[in-house]
């Protein structure tokens, strides 16, 4: 699902919470989910990315539709997050150039008229290529939010791993062999080696999405894996997408709650947003 440009709100309301189906689907919901949508209400968010993204932010707004929960769902910069519940989400930089889009990342906050409570970015799968550079990018990534945290101190900022990608069935696989392409497994490998770099980073010590491992763990919890020179490399589990990249209804979902909790469990800020009002450019 491609966002439009200009303002799209997600409501409750937009998404049929009115029907009788919805308020009948509302009324009992889960105890857990029902928490993390509550506390998630009270923050603002700022999120940054791409189709799988998108993904996510559809999971959101069904979740909201079913519980009522209100949540907004506003696509723009970080300004249009102002009352909490609000999550500002947009496209930023340019696929297949992950540094483009951290750039686009640093410089929507540091225009933006008001500081959001969190803030994340989420690369894609389609970054990691033959051309990238996963402690390279990962450098320049802890370089940049280094910098965002001292200037913006009032914003949590949530790190993501990477997704990833189902494995090539083999009519695929044979194709990119014959054209001297890359295969799923190569690119889950270089994919896998910036998010352990992440983890190590990040992991125990600030708020890391962990979307990857969530797609790699098959709702029976097996994981996902393919075989790549001599070991097993995670992988996009099959039931979690119909081609082999975005995310169906279920990874949607599945992906939706991961998030909602990490947010909820945000401690609320402590120091006042500014105001002044500035321009923003994706």
């Amino acid at each position: 699902m491609r966002l439009t440009s200009g303002l799209t709100l997600l409501s409750v309301a937009s998404l049929g919470a009115g029907t009788p189906a919805a308020r009948a689907a509302t009324a009992t919901p889960e105890p857990g989910l029902a928490r993390d949508l509550a506390e998630a209400s009270t923050r603002t968010v700022w999120f940054a990315h791409q189709s799988v993204g998108a993904n996510v932010i559809e999971g959101l707004a069904g979740l909201a539709a079913r519980t009522g929960a209100p949540l907004r769902l506003v696509e723009g910069p970080p300004d249009v997050a102002g009352a909490p519940g609000t999550w500002a989400h947009a496209y930023v930089g340019e696929n297949g150039a992950p540094r483009s889009k951290l750039d686009a990342f640093v410089r929507s906050l540091d225009e933006a008229g008001r500081t959001p409570d969190v803030a994340l970015l989420k690369l894609c799968y389609v970054d990691f290529h033959e051309g990238t550079d996963p402690a390279a990018l990962l450098e320049a990534y802890r370089t940049a939010l280094a910098g965002l945290q001292i200037r913006h101190p009032r914003t949590t900022f949530v790190h993501v791993t990477v997704p990833l990608t189902a494995p090539d069935r083999w009519p695929r696989a044979l194709a990119k062999r014959l054209l001297g392409r890359e295969g799923s497994a190569a690119r889950n490998a270089r994919r896998e080696r910036y998010n352990a770099l992440l983890r190590d980073a990040y992991a125990g010590r600030e708020p890391l999405f962990d979307l990857a491992a969530l797609e790699a763990r098959c709702p029976d919890g097996i994981p996902a894996t393919e075989p790549w020179r001599g070991r097993e490399v995670p992988a996009l589990c099959p039931a979690y997408t119909d081609d082999g990249g975005h995310l169906n209804a279920a990874g949607r979902e599945r992906a939706a709650r991961a998030l909602l909790a990490i947010v909820a469990a945000v401690p609320a800020p402590t120091l006042p947003a500014p105001t002044e009002a500035r321009g923003w450019t994706p």
